[in-house]
């Protein structure tokens, strides 16, 4: 199996079981593999374009913008206390 691929099954495996934050944060670049008789998969965990291309290179699929994303909507943390 080709470093991508194994690259993008274990981020999409490592998704599932992270613990969901109040606000889920959206990227701008959605990636669409291959649409076979199941549809293919969706990955829309891209900052850039060139971040996507890189994940379908050798899988097949296209990117297209992530009409879900809100620019300047990222989640900040909350400031921590300092100890003295």
């Amino acid at each position: 199996m080709p470093n991508k691929a194994l690259f993008v099954i274990v981020i999409a495996l490592a998704s599932f079981g992270a613990p969901h934050s109040r606000a889920e944060i959206t990227y701008p670049w959605c990636a669409q593999y291959g649409a076979g008789f199941d549809g293919g998969g969706r990955n829309c965990g891209f900052s850039t374009y060139e971040q996507c291309r890189a994940a379908i290179s050798g899988n097949g699929g296209y990117c297209e913008r992530n009409s879900m994303y809100v620019p300047g909507a990222e989640v900040s943390s909350p400031p921590r206390k300092l100890r003295h």
